[in-house]
């Protein structure tokens, strides 16, 4: 389908009513970009990453819309062969799951991928928009970004040409760089409430790497600015391995408007026993948009999980919402793995299915099931 140039949003995102929804929102569709084998984010186990995503695929599909970014036919056949020959089944192939032919550089599209805003129009329907964001590869470490950093507005361009595989209708697209707050930043780094308020880290979004120019106002100036968002709340550090600075969705989630859910390291020897413990007491002081203390729920976390030495960022926070559903990493340690789950699980009760997708291999690449994904609000 020929590319259409998306309108731009005048002014901001929050000047004209647009916001960012709470994930667990029903929502039309999930994205992927498929992980090239050349790729840097799986040295050496790129052959472990197939069946993984399609376990991911095959719970998602059922559910909502499965978008995945390839670039080009040839990898849209080879992918489409992997995912069934891992289970997905073969007439779920361009009726649930829609390729589109978006190259990218890794796999990671929550941090590069579109950024969907909301908002109600004529006769109460919700509307679609998009925020495409600097990308730099987390602060510059992975080069080349370019095909990474032209997701959302590639995105945004099948969606205003009326891509018949998309479903909803763009309004159309805001781009930060051009409305003056060249702001560098990914999805992974911010987690909402659907009430106005934002989490965020010290240690990702002041680190000089992303926003030299920027100071911590201007910054919360951009993102209330960008996602249509009232207040912006801080944490600390991230957990130890994560190669982003420090990515909430590591961290902490929000469970519903009122509930965070944290990840704390039980064992006083683990280094990250202290660094989680001081988010912890953090959490304990924030207070929602009404002036009350937010519910705090704990996960342990998995225990060390290594490669060749190194020390992964395994974590059950870095959950994805599907309708219906959530969908939660695990690590083979029996006893946590199960804690977690049964945890989530006590919350939702019957109105949400907790199901936990083994990513002990996925996570040589540094992020799990949140870092792979990016929803698309239902309209």
């Amino acid at each position: 389908m020929a590319a259409r140039k998306p309108k731009l949003l005048p002014g901001t995102p929050a000047q004209h009513g647009w916001t960012f929804p709470a994930e667990w929102e029903r929502h039309s569709g999930t994205w992927f970009s498929w992980p090239r084998p050349e790729g840097i984010s799986f040295p050496d186990k790129y052959h472990t990453v197939p069946a993984n995503l399609a376990a991911i695929v095959r719970e998602i599909a059922p559910r909502e819309l499965v978008h995945i970014n390839v670039p080009n036919g040839n990898y849209e056949q080879i992918v489409a062969r992997e995912l069934v020959a891992h289970g997905v089944r073969r007439a779920w192939i361009g009726s649930r799951i829609r390729f589109h032919r978006i190259p990218t550089n890794e796999a990671w599209c929550r941090d590069h991928g579109p950024a969907f805003l909301v908002k109600r129009g004529r006769g109460g329907k919700r509307r679609l928009s998009i925020v495409d964001w600097g990308f730099n590869a987390w602060g510059g470490k992975y080069p080349p970004w370019d095909a990474d950093d032209a997701v959302p507005t590639r995105v945004a361009e099948l969606m205003a040409a009326r891509d018949p595989s998309i479903e909803g209708e763009l309004d159309g697209l805001w781009l930060p760089r051009h409305a003056g707050a060249p702001i560098v930043m990914e999805g992974g780094s911010v987690e909402f409430d659907g009430r106005g308020t934002l989490l965020t880290t010290e240690a990702c979004l002041l680190h000089q790497n992303r926003n030299p120019h920027m100071s911590r106002a201007d910054i919360e100036r951009a993102l209330c600015d960008g996602y249509g968002v009232e207040r912006v709340l801080w944490l600390g550090e991230g957990i130890v391995g994560d190669d982003t600075d420090g990515h909430i969705d590591d961290l902490a989630r929000f469970l519903d408007e009122r509930t965070i859910l944290t990840a704390i390291e039980p064992d006083p020897r683990d280094e990250n026993h202290e660094l989680l413990a001081d988010n912890l007491l953090r959490l304990q002081y924030l207070r929602d948009a009404d002036g009350r203390p937010y519910d705090i729920v704990t996960v342990p976390m998995p225990g060390t999980i290594e490669h060749d030495g190194q020390r992964l960022p395994a974590t059950y926070a870095n959950f994805l919402f599907v309708n219906g559903a959530l969908l939660v990493p695990t690590y083979r340690h029996r006893k946590h793995d199960a804690e977690a789950l049964a945890t989530l699980q006590r919350f939702y009760g019957r109105s949400r299915k907790v199901i936990g997708i083994d990513c002990t291999e996925l996570i040589w690449g540094l992020g799990a099931i949140h870092c792979l994904s990016q929803q698309q609000p239902a309209t």
